[in-house]
């Protein structure tokens, strides 16, 4: 109990350092010790290493201090940045902190700060503990899940010419994985999924990937199967991904020839599809354009 308390007056101590207080700004070269003192002694590393041991104040303290102290620039330098991936483990500990409930959110927390930075995200991106946000986002406690899947899509959709590099040299093996978010039986995971599979192919940036994407007859067939799904909501982010398929203008042989053999029964379910979005403008004109882009499809 003493030494909790110890800890939790020194945390405080540096996070009024750090931030400053109310009424005076944190003074530079005292900032600039405790940085140092901090990368020095190792103890930034062992503040997340033993975040569990530390008490629910002090653990927002810790997080606070993090962050603070990562957004800290000298000149064009960002000393925090260099000093992580100096010490990449220190990102795989934060990661890991998701199988932890007690600590999942304050690392959370650190980690989308981090994912800021292009070099930090970058190591997360092309590492083999990425892959573990698969099953993260797929947690049975909801504020853990929801708050994974916040940091995945952040590291997808940040840096978009690092993240369009990673996508193209991992494709298969992230798309496999992919596709099992978008079978998921959880609700909130499958429409998370669509949309930022909906975001991902339809950013500019990502024109190889969609292209490669809407190639694959087994991913329309998903889609299409989707269209049918129970929730409005998962309807809706599917007919998305969907629209890009049918709009392309360099459809695959395999993908006409599924249109085509669907073509009546398709243009009979977009003519009702969703019908009670009478507000939707755009919906209702994208709908009007694929139908019209089906029934004028020929056999090659």
């Amino acid at each position: 109990k003493q030494a909790s308390e110890e800890v939790s007056k020194s945390l405080q101590a540096m996070k009024e350092i750090l931030c400053g207080t109310t009424d005076k700004e944190p003074p530079t070269e005292i900032v600039a010790q405790l940085a140092q003192e901090l990368y020095n002694s190792g103890l930034l590393v062992t503040l997340i290493a033993n975040l569990q041991l530390i008490d629910f104040e002090g653990k927002k303290d810790v997080s606070q201090i993090f962050n603070n102290i990562l957004r800290r620039q000298i000149g064009t330098r960002s000393p925090t940045v260099e000093y992580i991936s100096a010490h990449p483990h220190i990102l795989f500990m934060l990661l890991k902190g998701y199988e932890s409930p007690n600590i999942a959110l304050r690392c959370g927390i650190m980690l989308r700060e981090c994912i800021r930075h292009e070099p930090l995200a970058k190591i997360i991106l092309f590492s083999e503990q990425f892959r573990d946000f698969f099953k993260y986002v797929e947690m049975s406690t909801f504020d853990i899940a929801s708050d994974a899947f916040a940091t995945f899509k952040d590291l997808l959709t940040r840096h978009k010419l690092l993240v369009a590099e990673f996508l193209e040299q991992n494709y298969d093996a992230i798309f496999e994985d992919y596709e099992k978010l978008l079978h998921s039986e959880n609700y909130v995971t499958k429409r998370q999924s669509l949309k930022l599979l909906g975001e991902l192919i339809l950013d500019r940036h990502n024109f190889a990937i969609m292209t490669k994407y809407i190639s694959k007859p087994e991913n329309l067939k998903l889609m299409m199967n989707l269209l049918r799904d129970k929730s409005p909501n998962i309807q809706f982010e599917a007919f998305h991904v969907f629209k890009v398929f049918v709009a392309s203008p360099n459809k695959t042989q395999p993908i006409v020839e599924i249109l085509l053999k669907n073509q009546p029964k398709l243009i009979e379910f977009l003519s009702n599809f969703q019908k009670e979005r009478t507000d939707d403008e755009q919906f209702t004109d994208e709908k009007n354009y694929l139908i019209k882009q089906i029934r004028d499809l020929k056999k090659p």
